[in-house]
């Protein structure tokens, strides 16, 4: 058993050893932004009444009656939806140019189109899409989105694990399907970029970070998770076309946007100051995947790590569940945001 033991904390500094080499060849000249503006499209819930004590976050009410005004707030009555997916509207700027980036889709064709609608956000300003990963609850809006943006060559930022067959295996050995990626042909005329390596965007201002290397001894991916290979569901836990978005705003420090965090978030935040030299994270926000079986045992481990990072704003969403934003609102308390649809953050 010592020997086990020994041999497998060999094994975990090989792996780091490893990553620390890879990391060498991958940073990036990510660029400073002035500041960036992202309003919360999809995800699992909406809250438009409670308070916040934090001046970069305003509810949907609050920003849409100083953007759009009272009369238009008098016409357009319905509030936006929630539903279980994820899709975040981020605009950068830089001196006097911004960029605008979605980064997912939601799970559905109509909720991030609706939303949009609700919220008086025009899609056809997006210059850039960004998938976090080959999931359905990211993706599910990607079609719809796509064709009403009507961009001829609108960049997709993939990954070519996005497009496996794959499904989840329950307790008895059955697996339920996911639903598939779309094709090429059907997300025509809008181009797909593939990478695995980390990738500027937007004149240097925002990177994907690319595959996110995995060296926690906690953080192990989506163990039920398999893959269709050659007629045969194949195990795929480890998920490797997860990616976040990285952001450097000036004097403050890195943003952290991820989708679903399958890679981990202490991973994905590691990965993020590493490839580009920046030691101080200024906000970490989406998806944290801290819930169901296999995964609230992680909690307290995440929870540690985080507070040593200390983030200004934490904002866990989407896949992260109620049991850890509950223990985070209590580690964190003073750098904690309960992310709702429509939630708008100036940073």
């Amino acid at each position: 058993m010592r020997w086990l033991s020994n041999n497998k904390q060999l094994q975990r500094h090989v792996i780091i050893a490893a990553f620390k080499l890879e990391t060498e060849k991958n940073l990036i000249p990510l660029k400073e932004v002035d500041g960036i503006e992202i309003i919360s499209l999809v995800d699992n819930s909406v809250d438009f009444i409670s308070t916040t004590n934090h001046k970069q976050v305003q509810p949907f009410g609050q920003w849409a009656r100083e953007c759009h005004g009272q009369e238009w707030l008098n016409k357009h009555t319905q509030f936006p939806l929630a539903e279980h997916g994820f899709s975040m509207y981020i605009r950068v700027f830089n001196k006097e140019k911004s960029k605008t980036i979605l980064f997912d889709t939601g799970n559905s064709p109509e909720t991030i189109i609706e939303n949009s609608k609700r919220m008086g956000i025009n899609l056809n300003e997006v210059e850039y899409i960004v998938l976090s990963h080959g999931h359905y609850d990211h993706f599910g809006g990607l079609l719809a989105t796509v064709r009403t943006i009507g961009k001829e060559s609108l960049p997709i930022i993939v990954h070519e694990d996005m497009f496996k067959t794959r499904g989840i295996a329950s307790s008895d050995g059955t697996i339920r399907k996911y639903a598939e990626f779309p094709t090429e042909a059907q997300l025509s005329p809008a181009k797909l970029i593939y990478t695995k390596q980390p990738f500027l965007m937007a004149d240097d201002l925002v990177c994907v970070t690319g595959e996110i290397p995995r060296v926690t001894s906690f953080e192990q991916g989506l163990m039920r998770q398999k893959s269709l290979v050659n007629l045969s569901w194949q195990p795929d836990p480890l998920i490797f076309d997860d990616r976040a978005i990285v952001m450097n705003v000036k004097g403050k420090g890195l943003v952290v946007l991820s989708g679903c965090s399958h890679a981990g978030i202490i991973n994905t935040i590691t990965y993020a100051k590493q490839i580009s030299k920046v030691e101080a994270v200024y906000a970490v926000m989406g998806g944290f995947h801290l819930a169901g079986k296999g995964f609230e045992e992680k909690i307290e481990s995440s929870i540690k790590e985080l507070t040593k990072i200390n983030p200004e704003l934490i904002v866990p969403s989407h896949c992260t569940g109620w049991r850890a934003m509950f223990a985070i609102a209590k580690a964190l308390p003073d750098s904690f945001v309960w992310n709702s649809v429509g939630n708008y953050y100036r940073l």
